[in-house]
C-alpha cells in the first residue's frame, strides 16, 4: 500500500493579523477535499483567501505548545449543505490525506477580510469593544464583547460585564461560584445606537440594571 502524502504545506512564515475563522470538520469525498465548519455565517473570507493557515489541534510532543500555522494554497471552495463549505488544497488528492487535517482551525489573514458594507461588522471586529448601557445617570460602561452568537434571526453580542481597575484594566465580574457573569444583547438597531470600531466602543440602550 503506498505510504499517504503529505499536505503541500507552504514555507512562509504566517502573517501577524492571522484571524481563527473555521476548523476541518472531515475529509469531503474522495478526491481529497475539506469539509470545512466556519465560526461564523460571514465566511466571505473563507471564499475568498487564496491561502488558508491551518494550526494542528495538539501540542507539539514534550513541549506543550501548538505548533505555529501553515499555510496551504486553495485552489477551490464552495458553500455546501447548511453553513459547511467544501475546499480543495494543493497537495491534498485523497481521502486519507485529507481526514488527517480533521480537526485542525482555520486561519486567515484580517487583512484578507472583503470591505464590509454600511452599517455592516465583522463578528471579529466586535469581539472586545467595551459595551455601553443606559443607567439612570446616563451611558454607562456595562462590560466588553467577549463573543457573538446566531440565534437564526441575528447576531447577539454576549458581553462579559465588569469594569476597569484602578490601572485601567478590564476586569471582569463574576458571581458567587467564581464564573463570569454575562447578559446576552440582540444586535439590532432597536438596542445599539452607534458602533465605533476605532475607539473599540459600542453604545446602546441597554438597561444598566438589566
Amino acid at each position: 500500500m503506498p505510504a499517504m502524502a503529505d499536505p503541500a504545506f507552504l514555507d512562509d512564515a504566517p502573517p501577524d493579523d492571522l484571524v481563527e475563522v473555521g476548523r476541518v470538520a472531515a475529509a469531503h469525498g474522495v478526491r481529497g477535499w475539506l469539509k470545512i465548519q466556519p465560526y461564523s455565517p460571514q465566511a466571505d473570507a473563507l471564499l475568498g483567501a487564496p491561502v488558508w493557515w491551518l494550526k494542528a489541534p495538539d501540542p507539539v510532543a514534550g513541549s506543550g505548545a501548538l505548533p505555529r500555522p501553515r499555510g496551504l494554497r486553495i485552489r477551490a471552495c464552495r458553500r455546501q449543505a447548511g453553513q459547511f463549505l467544501a475546499a480543495q488544497a494543493d497537495g491534498i488528492a485523497d481521502r486519507d490525506t485529507a481526514e488527517s487535517l480533521r480537526g485542525y482551525t482555520v486561519w486567515v489573514p484580517r487583512a484578507a477580510f472583503p470591505s464590509a458594507g454600511d452599517d455592516e461588522y465583522y463578528w471579529i471586529d466586535l469581539i472586545g469593544c467595551d459595551f455601553h448601557g443606559m443607567g439612570d445617570d446616563g451611558p454607562r460602561l456595562l462590560g466588553r464583547v467577549d463573543q457573538v452568537l446566531d440565534n437564526g434571526a441575528h447576531a447577539v453580542l454576549q458581553v462579559a460585564l465588569g469594569a476597569p481597575d484602578a490601572e485601567g484594566v478590564f476586569q471582569p465580574f463574576s458571581d458567587a461560584r467564581g464564573r463570569p457573569r454575562h447578559v446576552l444583547v440582540p444586535f439590532v438597531a432597536a438596542h445599539v445606537q452607534h458602533v465605533d470600531l476605532q475607539a473599540r466602543r459600542i453604545d446602546s440602550d441597554w438597561p444598566a440594571d438589566f
